[in-house]
């Protein structure tokens, strides 16, 4: 039986300018209402962690976490962001989702 050709990989396009990097491995980019309790994200006031479920208001047209400050536990805000704008998060466990 004749062997087949191997296959050229694909050249990798280099990043366009103005297009963000690509995430580092362990993050994930997904909407507020997919948010897992233990799930991380920063911002510029620091690094934050969700400890308590998400909850819709307003018709399910934003979506609140109550979130602690990494490092001090004392320090618990509630954030609210837009149902379906995306934000990155930090998991522990990506391979399987919780259940919740």
């Amino acid at each position: 039986m004749p062997k087949r050709p191997e296959k050229n990989p694909k050249p990798v396009q280099p990043p366009l300018p103005g297009m963000p990097s690509p995430e580092p491995p362990g993050t994930v980019r997904l909407l507020p209402m997919q948010l897992q309790i233990g799930d991380r994200l920063s911002d510029s006031t620091g690094e934050w962690e969700v400890v308590g479920r998400r909850y819709s208001t307003g018709g399910a047209k934003s979506t609140s976490a109550r979130v602690q400050r990494m490092g001090k536990p004392g320090v618990i805000e509630t954030r609210m962001w837009g149902s379906y704008e995306k934000i990155t998060v930090a998991r522990r466990a990506t391979t399987g989702e919780r259940k919740q």
